[in-house]
């Protein structure tokens, strides 16, 4: 097949949607697929071009056996709503540089990774011309369900605004696509019919993510005391996730002093979660940059315990993505989701971690101490099977290509 994927996120950004769209687009290539990607400057999850690319304009590229092309756009120092809206505007203005020459190329899979609201547009108009080119509008994150919820966006009408043209793109895309069940449901609520919903979760490269021992981690170059018992996050720090509460937990533990904290990541909340921390001058947190990915085993095997987080005005929004590859390393998380939620009744099904409530720092602090107070070999064991069950990104994108084949 001859596929476009359209994204203002792509490889080699580390985490989040960039991520899974990059691994997707060399998948697609290297499985005897003509692959196309108009795609940003990478950017996050930082919020900084990527050094390399500092200084570019329109160019392309090929990425593992994919002709990637590259635009410019707008990078804010400081995120805020308005401040993304013109960066994600920016990006659909210079996309049009490669879009113009697209409209008159025939395509048989146009897929967009949504967020951004705006990736819509262009695809839309090509449809247009093309109207027997597949279109499929994979979401990753429900963006305005999660601005509405979270209070990102307070304004009534602007919401109105954005809930139109998202049930639009619904409405006109061949099929719509998403990563849990949660957000299945969600999505049918809002009119897509079964028959044009594709289930496409994220995946983990269980080949690659494997689960090593505390001597094959990166302790020894981290500096990180072997008998340390270490409490990680690693992924994106924004405010879908509300990693305050590890900083709050850290204060309540400061006197348990084998417990160490860590926090790796970028986002637009790092600075002043790091400024929250040395406020409360703890000694028991240590804040890291992203680690390269091709460390990405042996960083997670730093770890007793994984937290992955999420507010309860998050659930069945987002799905973590970060938890995919705990679950291939082995990891033992501990886990805030709510009853009836698709990271609730992962986690709870399959006894692949411990379930804590959100936003509960009482039950949190405990949570965590219990997991380091037990053996958790089960557990482990648990996780990484359930990975190679159900997250080969093999047998997932085979199962999605068939789909669009047929």
């Amino acid at each position: 097949m001859k596929i476009l994927i359209y994204g203002i996120n792509y490889t080699p950004e580390l985490t989040g949607i960039g991520k899974y769209t990059g691994e997707m687009g060399a998948w697609l290539a290297k499985n005897n697929n003509k692959v196309d990607v108009i795609t940003a400057m990478p950017y996050y999850p930082n919020w900084k071009k990527a050094d390399n690319y500092k200084g570019k304009l329109w160019f392309k590229e090929h990425v593992a056996k994919a002709t990637v092309k590259r635009c410019p756009l707008y990078v804010p120092e400081n995120v805020t709503g308005s401040s993304r809206m013109i960066h994600e505007f920016s990006f659909l203005l210079s996309s049009f540089f490669y879009w113009f020459p697209t409209f008159f190329n025939s395509y048989d899979v146009i897929i967009t990774p949504y967020p951004p609201l705006i990736i819509g547009i262009w695809p839309w108009v090509y449809k247009l011309f093309h109207p027997k080119t597949i279109w499929v509008f994979h979401i990753q994150d429900l963006q305005v369900d999660a601005a509405r919820e979270l209070g990102l966006i307070k304004n009534k009408k602007l919401l109105a605004a954005l809930t139109k043209i998202e049930l639009f793109w619904l409405k006109k895309a061949t099929y719509v696509s998403s990563i849990s069940t949660g957000m299945k449901e969600r999505i049918l609520s809002k009119g897509v019919p079964e028959k044009r919903y594709i289930m496409l979760p994220n995946w983990a490269e269980t080949d690659y993510v494997k689960p090593l021992s505390r001597a094959e981690s990166l302790r020894a170059e981290l500096g990180i005391d072997p008998d340390k018992k270490v409490v990680l996050y690693s992924g994106n720090l924004g405010e879908k996730q509300g990693v305050d509460m590890i900083i709050d937990a850290a204060l309540e533990l400061k006197d348990q002093t084998d417990i160490l904290f860590i926090i790796a990541g970028e986002g637009a909340s790092k600075v002043r979660l790091m400024e929250y921390a040395a406020a409360k001058n703890l000694n028991n947190i240590r804040f890291l940059a992203l680690q390269p990915y091709n460390k990405l085993a042996s960083f997670l095997a730093i770890a007793d315990v994984h937290l992955v987080l999420q507010k309860k005005s998050a659930a069945d929004l987002v799905l973590p993505s970060k938890f995919m590859s705990i679950l291939s390393a082995g990891g033992v998380a501990v886990v805030t989701a709510e009853p009836n939620t698709s990271l609730y009744e992962l986690v709870d099904t399959h006894q692949v971690g411990f379930i804590c409530e959100p936003e509960n720092l009482a039950a949190f602090v405990t949570t965590v101490r219990h997991v380091l107070q037990t053996d958790c070999n089960d557990v482990s064991a648990k996780a990484r099977l359930y990975a190679e069950k159900h997250l080969s990104i093999d047998s997932i994108l085979n199962r999605f290509s068939q789909e669009l084949s047929n």
